[in-house]
């Protein structure tokens, strides 16, 4: 198990030092640090009224935040290589996750929902596990089958063989969003491998008739939708967290009502240092703020799509399809969380990457931090090829950082 943890070169430990992508890196770390000062924020009525140390919240976070980092180094270390070897074993482990958490004593069920498998200190939450494990599988899959998937029928379906017993296992959680996100990034990841516009078109048309099918099964979501719509004309039932949400935006104004002075997050606002946690942001720090925080995810994630896109010239096509689904995974999660505070999506529970308070999420965003620096790092330095052997004379005559 610990053999991928060989001292290979890396962007931590190569001929020229820390050789990282400082631009990625920075952006991600300013993202990390507007979240701990968020959280602490807009956690902290609740958590002084229910622990009665109004920093609670932060401390636990800023644990968090910890292991992230630690996270993002580990699979720094790790050749791209492995992680495409290691594709099949990732989809047994997302599956096995999705169903032990559905299993009562093991899945934890938090409002309604089984998303959790509790441990005596934290949780886990394995759909944000199992999103990553199916884009690293999905991006074998397409160099595997590149040909197939470009020119038949076949290729273009077989995915989802996968991917829909996936989809399945998270709505009987239920997690609508976390399925929207994985699919809309398998969708993307395929278009992007070469799916011919008429199959990606029928994809689409049937994708949309999913989610019709779907808001149709379950009366609450029906009434999500509609409520969101005009939430005022149920201001105090299904459309409270919207209108609250709303509250905060117009007190915001231009530059916000000062970091710490929100009112929304006094028990107004549900789930406020969650999924709510830009709507404290953009009272405190308004429009200014949330402009700002938004160029922020702008740039990591375009940031993420031109790894991608260099890995892609580099011929490393396992790293680029993989490098473009985690791209998209934020994109995803980035348009829903902020779609939904701003009231242009119904509400769901869905976490703002980087910023929202949770474990799992920002473990593994922290995680998908390390995964793009390596591949950046290796589409660099031309050290991406499954059948290459590391050692430091790869470093002889490395080119210099062109980006």
């Amino acid at each position: 198990m610990f053999g991928i943890f060989k001292p290979y070169p890396s962007p931590l430990i190569s001929g020229r030092g820390i050789d990282l992508d400082f631009a990625m890196l920075a952006g991600c770390l300013a993202l990390l640090g507007l979240g701990l000062v968020m959280i602490t924020s807009a956690s902290s009525e609740v958590a002084a009224v229910q622990s009665g140390n109004p920093l609670y919240h932060m401390f636990r976070h800023l644990v968090y935040v910890v292991i992230g980092l630690v996270a993002c180094g580990a699979t720094m270390l790790v050749p791209i290589a492995t992680w495409q070897r290691m594709g099949f074993m990732m989809l047994l482990g997302a599956f096995g996750l999705l169903v032990l958490v559905l299993v009562p004593g093991i899945g934890r069920e938090v409002n309604g929902s089984m998303r959790w498998i509790g441990f005596s200190f934290f949780n886990v939450q394995p759909s944000e596990i199992a999103k990553v494990f199916v884009v690293i599988y999905l991006a074998g899959y397409l160099v595997r089958r590149q040909t197939e998937v470009r020119e038949s029928w076949m290729g273009f379906f077989k995915p989802f063989i996968v991917l829909l017993p996936m989809a399945g296992l998270l709505l009987m959680e239920p997690d609508f969003g976390a399925t929207v996100v994985m699919m809309g990034a398998a969708a993307a990841m395929l278009f992007l491998g070469g799916v011919g516009l008429f199959r990606f078109s029928l994809m689409v048309v049937l994708a949309v008739v999913a989610v019709f099918v779907l808001v149709q099964a379950q009366p609450y979501r029906m009434a999500r939708l509609i409520t969101f719509t005009d939430p005022w004309s149920d201001q105090f039932g299904s459309g409270y967290q919207l209108t609250q949400a709303l509250i905060a935006f117009g007190r915001g104004e231009w530059l916000g009502v000062g970091l710490g002075n929100s009112v929304q997050k006094q028990f107004y606002l549900p789930e406020a240092h969650t999924d709510f946690v830009f709507s404290v942001l953009a009272e405190e720090l308004g429009v200014v703020g949330s402009l700002v925080t938004i160029a922020l995810f702008v740039f990591v994630t375009v940031r993420a799509l031109y790894i991608g896109l260099w890995a892609e010239k580099a011929k490393q096509f396992f790293a680029a399809y993989m490098a473009f689904g985690l791209a998209f995974l934020w994109i995803g999660q980035f348009l829903i969380n902020i779609g939904v505070n701003v009231g242009l999506l119904p509400t769901k529970g869905l976490t703002l990457p980087f910023l929202s308070y949770g474990g799992s999420s920002l473990v593994i965003c922290c995680a998908c931090v390390g995964l793009l620096l390596r591949i950046e790092w290796e589409s660099r330095t031309h050290l991406g090829s499954e059948e290459h052997e590391f050692n430091e004379s790869d470093f002889a005559e490395e080119t210099s950082h062109g980006r």
